[in-house]
């Protein structure tokens, strides 16, 4: 054996010897670097040197050919491509992620070539781009030909997914699926069928759609069902969108809609209390426009309506048991059974108590008994009453109490209407604002009463269909009217004391609960501008009924007419007898009144008035006693 008896001795381009030592360094210095680790054994040189003179002489970078690793150095493997010298590809192409070798001596590789010759005269060879550039070619194909070609998505990326079909490429969120998709990343991890839609091999651009395969797939379903489909038939389907108004239903390459009035015979809120998206179910074909393609489902019409019988079933005056669903400002639903519901409004929860509202009674999920008032089948409605699970107290009220008795109670409340007054602990009597006084003008009930006063009132009116009982506070001071309507007739002369003045007149207490009023026209015979001027509240003064109305308790009162009345006897004063004549024309015009007497007496008072100094104030009010003097000049007046 000669000295190189250990070594392969493999060619160069350029003719030179490039020895792979297998227990030493190589005589060339551009692997002195390098030591072999592994080397193909039992290598036939003869049979390999006849190979050689086989093997196409124009090998051109960016050619793909196939090699085999004859041996692997700390960084590169060398590989066995035919050719008069041996490539050189990086070990890293070839190691996993974990650092492991992916192929061993003796394995067939596809390698690209990048460089015929290195600056060591080697074939700088790449596996990846070999790749690659198969995967290149495959999808040039499949974009070409429309091909269906599987990829997995790899993660989530603006606007859509990152998609790895050997190469990276890009689907775009929109053609994920036939509808918007909200949770894209619900695909991450899933192996899926794409298609081509745009490739730029320059760029690395490469653009998929899911959504052309499953259009072209719902094409052909729908075909399909459309020949069959016809309205009254019980389909599977897929629940493929929810809205606040339904849910869509993919029976096969057509949707139909699920309306949400036809998913329950009850009530519900919104469709995803009943279903989710993926969810598989039977539905009924309640309408079919074959030329719009529009098909509306029913899901709740698979049973029977529960509202057929509904009156056979919960009759009106009997009790049923239910549970609270839903509780609003007006009242309270109850689900009796499934698909039937009932209202119970906030005014039949009890017969006593001021609801403000009725989550102060039941709450959602109580199981509770109600009566049945009345069912409206044809609206579905059933009106409940909780109230009168119980005994009603007004029935009691009626038969205890009557009409014109007097009771006492404590004053609960007070509105700008009236005042409500205790009856019983749970049943109260309103006194209006209107039955507070004959007398005086109450403009709110609590210039009279406070909140917790003790005041007796008399029954007016008994309701007890509509829960009312009427009170009346000036009613009880009747008697003291009817006396004094009795004992007092107009044109008597009596004394009071004024209690209020208002911008019209002022009020007399002519007698204890009992009021009159002197309008401002009443109090002089001048025009009188304000009451004030005249009259003071406390004082008394004497006065003529004028007017007395015994239904509505009202008395008229005037001065004015007795200050007319003294004036006429002033004028029927006896003159000297002159003749018979003159006596007997006095004695005719006696009992009237001459209206140029009035105006003399009017001019003769101004002269006195004039006469008179240093008087500021004419004292015109009547005293107790009616005095013979003319009340214009009167000083006894009593203010």
């Amino acid at each position: 054996m000669n000295e190189n008896a250990n070594h392969h001795e493999l060619k160069t381009k350029g003719g030179k010897k490039d020895l792979l030592s297998i227990n030493g360094k190589t005589e060339d210095d551009s692997l002195k670097m390098a030591s072999i680790i592994e080397v193909e054994d039992n290598v036939d040189f003869a049979k390999y040197l006849d190979e050689c003179h086989e093997i196409k002489t124009a090998l051109e970078e960016g050619d793909v050919v196939n090699g085999k690793v004859i041996a692997i150095t700390r960084t590169d493997l060398i590989i066995d491509i035919k050719y008069k010298s041996e490539g050189v590809v990086s070990k890293d192409e070839f190691t996993d992620n974990r650092g492991n070798l992916r192929v061993k001596i003796g394995d067939e590789v596809e390698v690209l070539v990048e460089l015929k010759e290195d600056q060591n005269g080697r074939i700088r060879l790449s596996h990846s781009r070999a790749a690659s550039m198969k995967i290149w070619e495959k999808i040039e194909e499949a974009y070409k030909n429309n091909n269906i070609i599987k990829g997995k998505v790899v993660e989530r990326v603006k606007g859509g997914l990152a998609v790895d079909i050997g190469i990276r490429a890009f689907l775009p969120g929109s053609l994920i699926d036939t509808h918007p998709v909200k949770n894209l990343d619900s695909f991450i991890g899933k192996e899926i069928d794409v298609k081509v839609i745009k490739s730029n091999k320059k760029r690395g651009n490469i653009v998929l759609s899911r959504k052309i395969i499953l259009d072209e797939e719902n094409q052909v379903k729908k075909l399909e069902t459309l020949k069959t489909l016809k309205e009254g038939d019980i389909l599977k389907g897929t629940v493929k969108n929810i809205t606040s108004y339904g849910a869509f239903i993919d029976l096969g390459g057509i949707d139909g809609l699920l309306h949400i009035t036809d998913m329950s015979w009850g009530r519900i809120a919104h469709p995803s209390e009943l279903f989710v998206v993926g969810d598989e179910i039977e539905v009924k074909v309640l309408a079919f426009d074959r030329e719009q393609e529009k098909v509306s489902l029913g899901y709740k019409q698979k049973t029977a309506d529960p509202w057929e019988k509904i009156q056979e079933k919960y009759p009106a005056g009997e009790k049923a048991n239910g549970k609270v669903t839903s509780i609003t400002d007006y009242g309270a639903f109850v689900e009796l059974e499934e698909g039937i519901e009932g209202l119970i409004h906030i005014s039949e929860m009890s017969w006593d108590k001021k609801i403000k509202h009725p989550s102060k009674i039941v709450g959602i999920g109580d199981n509770i008994q109600a009566v049945v008032l009345e069912i409206d089948k044809d609206n579905r409605k059933i009106s409940l009453g909780l109230k009168q699970t119980e005994p009603n107290p007004w029935e009691k009220i009626a038969k205890k109490y009557e009409v014109g008795q007097i009771i006492e109670g404590k004053v609960r409340n007070i509105t700008n209407f009236g005042a409500f007054v205790a009856i019983e602990d749970s049943v109260d009597g309103l006194i209006h604002v209107s039955d507070i006084s004959y007398t005086k003008r109450i403009n709110h009930p609590s210039e009279v009463l406070k909140k917790g006063d003790v005041v007796k009132a008399r029954i007016l009116n008994i309701d007890s269909e509509n829960q009312q009982i009427s009170l009346g506070l000036k009613q009880l001071a009747s008697a003291a009217w009817d006396e004094f309507f009795e004992s007092h007739k107009v044109g008597d002369i009596i004394t009071g004391r004024v209690t209020r003045i208002a911008t019209f007149g002022a009020f007399v207490e002519v007698a204890p609960d009992v009021e009159g009023l002197i309008h401002i026209s009443e109090i002089n015979i001048k025009k009188v501008e304000k009451p004030e001027d005249l009259l003071t509240e406390g004082s008394e003064y004497t006065m003529k009924i004028i007017n007395l109305d015994r239904d509505e308790k009202k008395i008229g009162l005037s001065i004015k007419a007795i200050l007319f009345d003294e004036n006429k006897k002033k004028k029927r004063k006896p003159k000297p007898k002159k003749t018979e004549q003159p006596k007997a024309k006095a004695e005719k015009k006696e009992g009237t009144i001459n209206i140029g007497d009035l105006i003399g007496d009017k001019l003769s008072s101004l002269r006195e008035k004039s006469i008179e100094s240093g008087k500021t104030k004419e004292q015109t009010a009547v005293p107790k006693t009616p005095s013979d003097t003319p009340s214009e000049t009167s000083e006894g007046s009593d203010n």
